[in-house]
């Protein structure tokens, strides 16, 4: 089997002001990256509301929905923009995700990247903020539980910035466990250690700002230990790549052999376990760095899918 790549151009229509981060030019960025790589290539589907109301309420979606403008951009926050093509880049970022989910529970990949933007890992029930409308890995969390019957998943999210819209997500579900590495203090400053879900399964790791490989493979060690006595069948990856040097929004000291070495340690543990591994973009914001550290990470999962 081999590592599939779930995206669409519709990623590249979601568009934000000139000079905001969240910019068309990292999908650009990511498919240039990949496009070497002989990768099962698919298309991420539109997500049905069915979908998205697994994690989310009939009123988020509808304001959604209807905040996307006909022209120019709509602010849903002052870091958060809709648009005209924003609607169905969101329900293609959640589709794709679910899509994975589907591919590698049925065997058809070893494991799966979803390369779609906007990203999720700030979508709070009933919030979008930080970039994001709808909450990707979530919601495929919730479809791989209560679609396919799976009794134990892993989030594990290394993006910088804490995924307070997984956690919110996940906070009382007992059936997913949910890890975070990220920079402490910064936004949206959520992810204190005392933070562990209504059942116990949620584990925050806070960084220090300035710390760099080192101390983030020390955490990842002592999350996946926990994850592998979790036992999940199957484990998410919520791929953020500003931790980076490089990145402008943060203050990590990773490199892109670092993003290879933790996906690697993932993948290790999530073999032990007999998972398949669904990974999903989240940050990364300078466009040199991103594409870069995709590529270590996808060449791990292809390694590891072989």
């Amino acid at each position: 089997m081999t590592t599939a790549l779930f995206t669409h151009l519709a990623a590249s229509r979601h568009l934000t002001a000139p000079g905001h981060p969240e910019q068309v030019a990292r999908h650009a960025a990511v498919t240039r990256a990949l496009e070497p790589l002989d990768l099962m290539r698919l298309e991420a589907p539109m997500a049905g509301d069915a979908e998205i109301l697994r994690c989310h309420p009939q009123r988020h979606l509808d304001r959604i929905r209807q905040s996307q403008p006909e022209r120019g951009y709509a602010m849903l926050d002052a870091d958060t923009q809709m648009s005209p093509g924003s609607f169905e880049a969101a329900l293609r970022a959640v589709g794709g995700a679910c899509a994975a989910v589907d591919a590698v529970l049925a065997g058809e990949a070893a494991n799966a990247f979803v390369a779609m933007r906007p990203p999720g890992h700030h979508a709070e029930r009933e919030t979008p903020m930080g970039f994001c409308l709808f909450g990707n890995v979530s919601i495929a969390a919730k479809r791989a539980l209560d679609h396919h019957g799976l009794s134990r998943v892993a989030v594990l999210d290394f993006d910088v910035h804490h995924g307070n819209g997984t956690q919110n997500l996940l906070w009382d579900e007992p059936r997913a466990f949910f890890a975070s590495s990220h920079q402490m203090p910064l936004y949206p400053g959520s992810g204190a250690p005392g933070e562990t879900g209504a059942h116990g399964q949620i584990m925050n790791m806070p960084l220090q700002p300035g710390s760099g490989g080192v101390e983030a493979a020390a955490v990842w060690r002592h999350i996946l230990e926990r994850c592998r006595d979790w036992a999940p069948q199957l484990v998410f990856v919520s791929a953020g790549f500003d931790a980076h040097h490089d990145d402008p929004l943060a203050e990590l000291n990773w490199s892109d052999g670092d993003f290879a070495d933790i996906t690697r340690m993932i993948c290790d543990m999530a073999s032990d376990c007999g998972a398949p591994v669904v990974s999903c973009l989240e940050g990364g914001y300078d466009l040199a760095a991103l594409g870069r550290s995709v590529r270590a990470h996808v060449e791990v999962l292809m390694e590891a899918g072989k």
